[in-house]
């Protein structure tokens, strides 16, 4: 089969800047310019709508600069309006060689916004169009509303597309302004149009509002579409546009009559970075680029991975630039352990192995995930935890610290079968801890070891909820040890550390 080429159009810097609370400066767009043509190859990009301000001015002039050098400048698109020649001025000034010109796609948005006839809008697009030609400027023209129009006008569209078929326009760009397009209506309505304007190029403009942007793009491209407008991360006003990344991996998997030529690879990290320009989050759950999307957190699934790729599917984490990873938690088996052991070159037996599992799914219990990162720690932990037998256990503590008032702890220690309470404060909430044991062993005319170092460290790169490992050293009777304690929180793995202390000593 023949592939039909789909030019894609990203407007992330224009219709995604719409996103609320989002506001680019002049180097961040140039930045994001430079990576959608270079890194990921889109075809077109629109940056800005003209006569914003001076700030948008300064950003477009800097765009062009730059594309003007490499070759790029017929790929750079502006906004503009039907505004008397007002637009074409700014665009010259600025740089800008491609206006798409916006205008009414309604009956409706032409009767109540602009209380005109279609016979005087279409004289004043004429007029637009002709002095964008005469000054070089290419012209594409949105029919804003069109999808309304097609629903409640269509009448009018279709004069307006007669129009339009007579003019010196390079595109015809088709918003659903409204997102009130599905699936089936968004086919029928191209179709039409497909049916009626073979030789006209068209470009189909998708929102989000009912979470149907990326099935209503496969049905544009099913009914002959010529070009599609995205955003990376779906970014636009209200639920946003259709999101570049979902846009294209599943036209590249399940559209074989189309063809485009945007660089998989390069997805996840230009979507990082528009998180980072934008602060505006990516769910974690989000097609392609969320943080969880190619985690495996049942260990099942790790299983049936370890036998044949079962769980495997065709967006594989590679085509995007990112790995495949078996989260640890409570609902971990070792075939999830193992994984993470091997990305680490760690090899446990059978027994350490369940030990280790049982030590995740209770951590799992206090918090949400464990990481890779976490794994030597815990490995640690477990088996140090069986080189002695416990004699003593801490049964309870309560801790508390104020403002204004010295750290207490209220602990209650089972010392070979009895069960003593004690108080105390100090200098903080460990100290606390530790005057209050001390007292315990005094009554017991016993004696604790020196605490000589007490160090904290968390796995490197882990985030704020990691674990964290507190390593004690003591000296008994003139010879240092060590203990490790390991939990969430720095002071809980510091009463860990000295439990085990307690039962070394014994």
């Amino acid at each position: 089969m023949e592939k039909r080429k789909i030019e894609i159009m990203d407007t992330t810097l224009r219709d995604g800047e719409q996103t609320s609370g989002v506001s680019f400066s002049a180097a961040e767009k140039l930045t994001i310019a430079q990576l959608l043509l270079e890194e990921l190859n889109i075809d077109r990009i629109e940056i800005a709508s003209a006569r914003v301000s001076e700030g948008e001015f300064q950003a477009v002039k800097g765009i062009t600069s730059w594309a003007e050098e490499r070759g790029y400048i017929n790929r750079i698109e502006v906004l503009t309006f039907v505004d008397g020649g007002v637009s074409i001025e700014w665009m010259k000034k600025a740089g800008a060689k491609v206006q798409n010109l916006l205008t009414k796609g309604s009956m409706n948005h032409l009767t109540h916004q602009l209380k005109k006839t279609p016979e005087q809008h279409f004289s004043e697009i004429a007029q637009a169009i002709t002095s964008a030609k005469e000054n070089n400027i290419e012209t594409n023209v949105y029919l804003e509303d069109w999808s309304n129009g097609m629903r409640n006008s269509p009448d009018y569209v279709f004069q307006f597309l007669d129009f339009l078929a007579t003019q010196p326009i390079k595109r015809v760009l088709l918003p659903d302004t409204l997102g009130v397009l599905i699936p089936s209506l968004t086919f029928e309505f191209i179709s039409k149009i497909r049916a009626k304007y073979p030789n006209i190029h068209f470009d189909f403009h998708a929102h989000n509002d009912y979470d149907l942007s990326v099935a209503n793009v496969m049905e544009a491209v099913k009914a002959g579409i010529n070009g599609l407008h995205v955003t990376v991360n779906g970014m636009g006003e209200r639920a946003g546009n259709a999101p570049l990344e979902s846009t294209v991996a599943v036209i590249n998997d399940y559209m074989p009559e189309a063809s485009i030529n945007i660089k998989e690879t390069s997805l996840y990290s230009v979507s990082k970075l528009v998180e980072t320009f934008t602060g505006y989050r990516i769910p974690a759950n989000k097609p392609i680029v969320g943080d969880n999307v190619f985690t495996q957190t049942a260990g099942i699934h790790a299983d049936g991975d370890n036998k044949n790729n079962l769980y495997f599917n065709d967006l594989l984490p590679e085509r995007f630039g990112r790995k495949r990873k078996y989260a640890l938690g409570k609902t971990s088996g070792k075939a999830n352990i193992e994984k993470n052991l091997q990305e680490l070159g760690l090899k446990l037996n059978n027994e350490d192995l369940k030990l280790v599992t049982q030590r995740i799914i209770e951590l799992g219990d206090k918090k949400e995930t464990v990481t890779k990162e976490d794994l030597p720690y815990i490995i640690s932990d477990v088996l140090d935890s069986h080189t002695y037998e416990e004699k003593i256990t801490i049964n309870s503590y309560m801790l508390v610290h104020s403002k204004g008032m010295r750290p207490s702890t209220t602990l209650s220690l089972n010392l070979n079968g009895e069960i003593i309470e004690e108080n105390a404060q100090g200098d903080g909430q460990f100290d606390a801890f530790m005057n209050a044991l001390s007292k315990i062993y005094k009554q017991k005319k016993l004696t604790l070891p020196k605490l000589i170092d007490y160090a904290v460290r968390i796995p490197p790169g882990s985030s704020s909820d990691a674990l964290c490992e507190t390593i004690i050293t003591w000296v008994n009777n003139g010879k240092e040890f060590k203990t490790r304690g390991l939990d969430s929180d720095q002071t809980v793995a510091a009463i860990i550390a000295t439990q085990k202390m307690l039962n070394i000593i014994t």
